[in-house]
């Protein structure tokens, strides 16, 4: 750009061009999956990079997978040197990954004369089994094996063909491999999809053109978060916020942060916090960056493009040989999925005073993460997986909404036809859990409560949290409800779930999941 910056409109019209590329993949992996997860779910994301593995656009999708998923095309770039066609795969936590279902793809996009890619593109999806000692791969494990097949960055295809160990290192670890097949084969086509529309960018306007909007993209983001954080008075305030257990051990778990703010620059230092789970809870650095680049996005002023250059005003300290960053081999199933939550709500309860009239109480706070596993009519194998959404949390100003999904997560609910066309349940009951908002000037928003009975033999696993302490209210508001679980089994007996655990269903027992209310905001007049 010769030193100047592009104008507005031209900014926003090749921001808008990357956007709609990323928001392509997604689609098409979205509708050529199998897995509800994927199709009905979207539990999936894609997003281009620039040569050095930067992200330049994301698509709409899960923050929890957007914000780590340069740590694995950074891995990759550093572990193999991808060819033309060649197509990488990882789910290591070392590598980038969050939990082992989520298996991410990248690829490198060459232009003609070029001996290294010019662009990188990556999907991330999370499939219903990826093998382990429970079906879905999200039960209650104590360590990274128990989860099921480890992935650290190794060729899927090579020069556009399939790198045979590889696909059967996967599929012969897993309890469905036809439908972990096709979906994997739905993330390859959505590669194919961004390099297509990825290559008639260039035609049309020029490597030099898109590489400088690039470099723009990401510069603008970063004066963006400057900006915003000149306009915060300078301070520091922490925060600490609990996960009721992991599942093997009765004890609290304490995400605590500091978050110090200095003219444009912020630091987030979460020293003090709980040391690793003997349970699944483990998270890695990946998703505390994921939690702090969601945490920017939410509470800017403007909308901001979603790239690394929000990141760049920012310093993250995460204590080594904590449950942020446990170390190899902790098993780390829920991390993704509870502790990415409560790690959102310790920023945001630290941030809450700073900008008390700009941050929200606490949403449901966790994703009621739900797998079940058996046998069809045909004697073959299903998996199956969900989240279960809760109540968000009120603002200023604002009520929260009911049965949605929160934070981390950005999918949908599953349809009840999807749920029973997958699997031989019937749904009893669906809808909202009148009251589990917490009161407020503006309430919370409500959970939801999901009664399904089982029509055959199911095992199953459930990870959840907010069981109890409720999440938080604000300015006066009043705590969320937590949230219960329970099996009414056909005989009448009624059975307490723990939050964390694995169960089994006969013909005619029913699961009830009733999810945790949004915190209330202000007072009540």
């Amino acid at each position: 750009m010769s030193g100047t910056r592009a104008a507005p409109l031209e900014l926003g019209l090749f921001h808008a061009l990357f956007v709609a590329l990323a928001e392509e993949m997604g689609s098409v992996l979205q509708r050529t999956a199998l897995s509800p997860n994927i199709v009905e779910r979207r539990d999936h994301s894609c997003a281009v990079y620039d040569r050095a593995g930067r992200t330049i656009a994301m698509g709409d999708h899960m923050p929890v997978h957007l914000g780590s998923m340069p740590l694995s095309v950074a891995a990759v770039r550093s572990a193999l040197r991808l060819g033309p066609g060649d197509v990488a795969v990882v789910n290591d936590p070392d590598a980038g990954g969050t939990h082992l279902p989520d298996l991410t793809l990248v690829q490198g996009v060459y232009l003609e004369g070029d001996d290294e890619p010019a662009f990188h593109l990556a999907d991330r999806a999370h499939h219903a089994d990826v093998g382990g000692r429970t079906g879905g791969s999200m039960g209650p494990a104590t360590n990274l094996w128990e989860e099921g097949v480890v992935l650290p960055p190794v060729r899927l295809l090579a020069g556009g063909r399939n790198v045979a160990p590889t696909w059967r290192h996967v599929l012969s670890g897993v309890r469905t491999p036809a439908e972990r097949e096709g979906d994997l084969a739905a993330q390859l086509a959505a590669l194919r999809t961004g390099e297509r529309r990825l290559r008639s960018l260039v035609a049309r306007y020029g490597r030099t053109k898109l590489e400088a909007m690039s470099e723009e993209l990401l510069a603008y983001a970063a004066r963006g978060v400057r900006a915003m954080l000149r306009d915060v008075p300078d301070g520091s305030w922490q925060f600490a916020d609990i996960l009721d257990d992991d599942g093997v051990r009765d004890e609290t778990i304490e995400i605590r942060v500091r978050v110090t703010l200095r003219g444009e620059s912020a630091r987030f230092d979460f020293g003090g916090t709980t040391g690793p789970s003997a349970g699944p809870l483990n998270a890695n650095p990946a998703i505390v960056r994921s939690a702090i680049l969601y945490a920017i996005r939410a509470l800017a002023p403007h909308d901001l493009p979603a790239n690394d250059g929000l990141l760049d005003p920012i310093e993250i300290r995460v204590p080594p040989g904590s449950i942020l960053d446990p170390g190899p081999g902790h098993a780390v199933a829920g991390g993704n999925v509870e502790t990415s939550q409560r790690v959102v709500d310790a920023i945001l309860g630290a941030l809450a005073q700073a900008l008390p009239d700009r941050v929200p109480a606490a949403s449901q706070g966790t994703m009621n993460n739900l797998a079940l596993t058996g046998a069809g009519a045909d004697g073959r194998p299903f998996t199956y997986y969900e989240t279960v959404a809760g109540g968000a949390g009120a603002g200023p100003g604002t009520r929260g909404a009911s049965g949605i999904h929160t934070h981390m997560t950005n999918s949908r609910n599953t349809p009840l036809e999807a749920l029973e066309r997958a699997l031989p349940l019937r749904a009893q009951r669906y809808g909202y859990r009148t009251g589990s908002g917490g009161a407020g000037r503006w309430p919370g928003g409500d959970g939801l409560v999901r009664e399904i009975e089982a029509l055959a033999p199911i095992e199953g696993t459930l990870l959840a949290d907010r069981r109890k302490r409720g999440p938080w209210g604000l300015a006066g508001g009043e705590n969320g409800r937590v949230g219960v679980d329970r099996i009414e089994r056909a005989g009448g007996v009624v059975e307490k779930l723990p939050s964390k655990g694995s169960f089994s269903l006969r013909p005619g027992d029913k699961l009830v999941i009733e999810s945790p209310g949004g915190g209330g905001w202000g007072g009540e007049e």
